[in-house]
């Protein structure tokens, strides 16, 4: 993240992200697969493994390692081929975008820290300075679906919805939104733009 200076002397908080190009791996139909769908490859690997490199030698393009390959519905008045390029340009300064990533993933936490409970005193012979309570009553004799209890946080799908799109470098390849976006540095992100 950064921030830049808008006509009016504003401060806007931006991410910059790397956005494509995204190369069309496959294009899936009603006909062979039973759903409107688009594979795309993104990033370039030292080494892909042997299923990958069958997978994309399909598409006669010389020494095409992508690192990252996933698929999306389109709809069916979407025309892309193999071998496309989906760059930024797909986007405009004043779009609208849902960045959908998977978030940092903290580790195995506790309730204070997962679900910001309170901790108890930790005076007058309490022991009880960061346990979650009581989970439960006597009745059903166990521990109902749903209790916010200790476990492991985050490392899960997060979407941000309703992010603007600032600038836009197409030599590049950068898109700047406005605000934050899930995940950590390096981390693959899906820019969706609104209709």
């Amino acid at each position: 993240m950064t921030s830049i200076f808008d006509e009016a002397g504003k401060v806007i908080p931006i991410t910059v992200i790397e956005a494509g190009p995204c190369t069309v791996t496959q294009v899936k139909t009603k006909e062979t697969d039973g759903y409107e769908a688009v594979q795309v490859g993104f990033g370039e690997a030292k080494k892909i493994a042997k299923p990958q490199a069958g997978h994309l030698a399909k598409l006669k393009i010389q020494n095409l390692k992508l690192k990252t390959l996933r698929e999306f519905e389109i709809g069916e008045d979407e025309a892309l081929k193999v071998g496309d390029k989906i760059t930024v340009d797909t986007f405009n300064v004043g779009d609208m975008v849902n960045v959908s990533g998977i978030s940092k993933g903290k580790g195995f936490a506790g309730t204070i820290k997962r679900h910001n409970f309170h901790r108890g005193p930790k005076s007058h012979g309490s022991h009880n300075y960061r346990a979650p309570g009581s989970i439960g009553a006597g009745y059903p004799q166990h521990v109902m679906r749903g209790q916010k209890l200790p476990g492991q946080m985050g490392a899960e799908k997060v979407t941000v919805k309703n992010l603007k799109v600032i600038t836009i470098d197409p030599d590049k390849n950068l898109i700047a939104l406005r605000g934050a976006v899930p995940g950590p540095n390096k981390g693959i992100l899906l820019i969706k733009g609104i209709r």
